[in-house]
């Protein structure tokens, strides 16, 4: 296993500069930046990393108190199989996950003998199978009934650029306008995917937010970034409605910052910050 700081892209972003997006644009000081993404030769070894970091968003999420009974689920595309995807059990409270609990199954719902033998949700499987399949770039997809996304989801509107934080989902993320009640049949799962669209993220109308990543880190990442930019976005409605006037960001501003900071390479890292926290606090326990 090796560490990478690949150059993803160079473009000229309006007036402002030209830039190589990447995570060196997050450090100075002409040392290496501790939390790269790490390259594998041996795809069982990328497996076992992957699936650790599963378990490690699931905790991240138990946390932040993004549980609401059994619903919710996170998928990973397999590296060493890319058919098939693992996803979490039914009936397992997001922070008591570890990786001998993780489901691996197949694109015909057959649940494959090297992960746990236990029930998946119904409608998770219907949402990430046909992701995984309209989605090949990505590798992973998380979906939970978390309070703010929640919330947002019920006016059916994007967020708006108020910040630095969430210009990275400027003009990458979406609204899937049509809530068909829990999703149990495959044309709801297929309607999903067609809104997603080449987005990062997804805010699914009077349901919650969905987000994609090449890493199933970029994918935990944006979503707790996107549920925290929910919760700002109401504070900032709620505000407004005493007269105060929102400053919306500037479209050259906003392009600029999400190219900045929004690569899969950079997304990788900001998530590590809560996984090295959640190994602290855990002393590692959802490694087993």
């Amino acid at each position: 296993m090796s560490t990478t700081n690949t150059e993803v892209h160079t473009e000229e972003v309006g007036k402002l500069s030209t830039r190589t997006q990447g995570v060196h644009n997050l450090s100075t000081g002409g040392f290496k930046y501790r939390n790269l993404r790490p390259e594998f030769k041996d795809k069982y070894e990328e497996r076992r990393h992957t699936l650790e970091h599963m378990a490690g968003v699931f905790r991240v999420f138990g946390r932040r108190g993004y549980g609401e009974g059994a619903a919710g689920h996170v998928s990973v595309r397999d590296p060493v199989d890319r058919n098939t995807f693992w996803i979490n059990p039914l009936g397992v409270h997001f922070s008591q996950i570890k990786v001998s609990d993780l489901v691996h199954v197949d694109e015909n719902c057959n649940i494959l003998p090297d992960g746990n033998q236990v029930a998946i949700n119904a409608a998770g499987f219907k949402i990430h199978s046909h992701l995984h399949k309209a989605r090949p770039d990505v590798n992973a997809a998380c979906h939970t009934h978390s309070t703010y996304g929640k919330a947002w989801s019920t006016f059916g509107r994007p967020l708006e650029m108020l910040n630095q934080d969430v210009c990275m989902f400027y003009k990458k993320h979406t609204v899937y306008e049509s809530f068909g009640g829990v999703v149990l049949e495959d044309e709801e799962g297929e309607r999903l995917s067609q809104a997603l669209g080449d987005n990062k993220a997804i805010i699914l109308q009077n349901h919650g937010l969905l987000t994609v990543g090449e890493t199933v880190d970029e994918a935990g990442y944006l979503f707790t970034l996107m549920e925290k930019c929910c919760e700002v976005q109401l504070l900032v409605e709620a505000a407004a409605r005493s007269g105060l006037e929102k400053k919306i960001i500037g479209d050259e501003e906003a392009y600029y910052t999400y190219f900045n900071t929004s690569d899969p390479e950079t997304l990788y890292t900001e998530f590590q910050l809560d996984y090295n926290l959640e190994l602290e606090l855990t002393k590692g326990a959802f490694l087993e």
